[in-house]
């Protein structure tokens, strides 16, 4: 009788231990959509352009780095292979990379290094050595502000914008970090504290969009420089490229402090906007109830992952997960659609915004651009997302 209650009682734990691990596999939301990537983007990710070859893109880079991530959690090289068979369409067998354009000076083009530092890492092709050093190389005659800022583009004078911060920083820490420039540590640190300085709201702790030193742009303020308005994506970009910059930064490094205390001001600031009720976060961050405004997704994604991944490896404080795994609640139950095939889709992301002549950064610019299901920027910052969320849990 004991013999067969004793078996009774295994076989019931293992059928517990079974329905937990089936619902932990269902909620496994970072494959659900890595698996739906290699369905609807099975040669790249830029397969919305179809019948046009694919572009050196930053959205392309976040797509691959969310792949990246999720494949160094699960160990599957499904997800390694994809990612290598992507960046073998740009970069050559003698290390170039098709569609790359130096004189352009556009920090976009650098954000793809860190992809070909992991397959340098992984693999030891000298090729993607060799591509990573190209973007290097661009870096150290980059045009720079007066205090030594980097410009956003060429055909950007004098301008640092948010997005730049995660364009250039983490490729730039991981390259100083894998081949040994400590030096570089300091211009790092640097790019984050001018941007801070100058674009930074007292009253709120977000940050502008951009900042034109030269105070010649029409969307500039002439006194101080900045754009109007607090785009959420351009902050999502600035806390995704804290956290991922902190990762290889030195721990005795005089500077680092800065950057932690700038993170740690970042995250109160996007803690207090976000929304209450649905735990997402809004196109324009301090406007919840404007005209027009709309829960976004990117940004969303975007918050979720700085601050998991800061409360992971203990530079945020364990309040902050709380706000996290709201917000990846939010996100699911908002934005997130999934078809009877299985495919995930991933509503709400705004296609696209900047500054110039005709992208004026008010509340109204913001609001009509175009918003997209399955934008690369919405998926690849969703993969991110949940991949540290589950790291977290």
């Amino acid at each position: 009788m004991k013999q067969t209650l004793k078996y009774i009682a295994v076989v019931f734990l293992i059928l517990i231990w079974t329905a937990v691990n089936a619902r932990q596999r269902q909620e496994n939301w970072s494959e659900k959509m890595a698996n739906t990537v290699m369905t609807i983007w099975k040669d790249s990710v830029e397969m919305e352009k179809k019948g046009r070859p694919a572009s050196w893109s930053y959205f392309t880079g976040l797509v691959l780095e969310g792949m990246t991530n999720i494949w160094r959690r699960t160990g599957n090289e499904r997800y390694f292979k994809y990612v290598q068979k992507n960046m073998d369409r740009f970069v050559t067998d003698n290390g170039s990379i098709k569609g790359y354009k130096k004189e352009y000076y556009d920090l976009d083009q650098v954000k793809n290094g860190r992809i070909l530092l992991t397959l340098y890492k992984a693999t030891h092709q000298e090729k993607y050595q060799k591509a990573a050093m190209l973007l290097r190389d661009q870096l150290k005659t980059h045009p720079r502000t007066k205090e030594g800022g980097f410009w956003h583009q060429h055909i950007y004078p004098y301008q640092m914008w948010l997005d730049g911060l995660y364009m250039a920083e983490p490729f730039y820490a991981e390259y100083a970090a894998t081949f040994n420039e400590p030096a570089s540590f300091d211009d790092i640190a640097n790019q984050f504290i001018y941007m801070e300085n100058h674009a930074r709201d007292s009253k709120t702790g977000l940050l502008y969009h951009g900042w034109d030193e030269a105070r010649q742009q029409k969307w500039a303020d002439k006194k101080t420089g900045l754009s109007a308005s607090f785009w959420g994506r351009s902050m999502g970009w600035f806390g995704m490229a804290l956290v991922d910059v902190l990762e290889y930064f030195p721990q005795n490094h005089p500077k680092r402090p800065a950057i932690l205390a700038i993170l740690k001001r970042f995250s109160t600031a996007i803690a207090k906007v976000q929304d209450p009720s649905s735990g997402v976060w809004y196109q324009v961050l301090d406007q919840p109830k404007g005209e027009g405004n709309y829960k976004e997704a990117s940004a969303s994604n975007m918050f979720v992952y700085a601050l998991a991944k800061g409360v992971r490896l203990g530079y945020l404080s364990a309040k902050f997960k709380h706000t996290a795994t709201k917000g990846f609640d939010g996100i699911i139950n908002t934005f997130i659609e999934t078809a009877p095939d299985g495919q995930v889709n991933l509503k709400g992301t705004v296609v696209v915004a900047g500054l110039d002549d005709n992208r004026d950064g008010s509340y109204a610019y913001y609001l009509k651009e175009r918003v997209k299901t399955n934008d690369p920027k919405g998926v690849g910052s969703f993969l991110l997302a949940s991949n540290e969320i589950e790291r977290l849990k």
